[in-house]
């Protein structure tokens, strides 16, 4: 009887644990994550407080000039967060380009914002030429950073911001749903 008792308890805990790996599977490419942080989850839309106002949050150009959110007003924004190593990025990039096309960047800006590292940097141009990016890279500041990523360093991380500077929009990951997600978020940031 001990026996049956001492072995339910472990039987419990193994059809938990597999339940829960069965639960987490899917099709889509895994995000990459960028640092020991927890999963992604794609249903939390707002990241942390900022630690200084959305508008002056910040990031540096390739020609080493610096843009502030707040430059881009009237405009809806897509901040791209994304690293040459991270598989789902690279599907990622074809959509964003095929958006900033079809709506340019009068209405829509795109920015790509590399967080692969030092090491990553060199890749860059190569990478970029590639995919034929069809819209800016740049280096993102830590505030900004924090601020979209807070506990989530899974990459892509993707922020849709409306044409007041709200985020409307935080998606980490890249599938079909986030896809649709992404364009529905743009067409009505676009119609406020």
């Amino acid at each position: 009887m001990s026996v049956i008792l001492d072995m339910t308890p472990r039987c419990l805990i193994i059809i938990v644990l597999l339940s829960a790996l069965l639960a987490g599977c899917n099709n889509a490419p895994p995000p990459v994550a960028i640092g020991n942080g927890p999963a992604s989850s794609n249903d939390v839309n707002q990241p942390n407080t900022p630690s200084k106002p959305i508008e002056e949050m910040s990031w540096t150009k390739t020609d080493g000039t610096e843009q502030r959110i707040g430059d881009l007003h009237d405009r809806v924004v897509i901040l791209d967060f994304w690293a040459t190593y991270c598989p789902p990025c690279r599907e990622e990039i074809p959509h964003l380009n095929s958006l900033q096309a079809k709506y340019g960047s009068e209405k829509l800006q795109i920015v790509g914002l590399n967080v692969g590292g030092d090491e990553d940097q060199p890749k860059i141009p190569a990478f970029t030429k590639e995919l034929k990016v069809a819209y800016p890279i740049a280096y993102p500041e830590q505030p900004l950073v924090s601020y979209i990523f807070g506990n989530d360093d899974v990459i892509p991380q993707t922020a849709v911001f409306d044409r007041q500077g709200r985020l409307v929009l935080k998606i980490a990951g890249y599938s079909p749903q986030i896809r649709s997600e992404l364009d529905d978020a743009i067409e009505k940031a676009l119609k406020e």
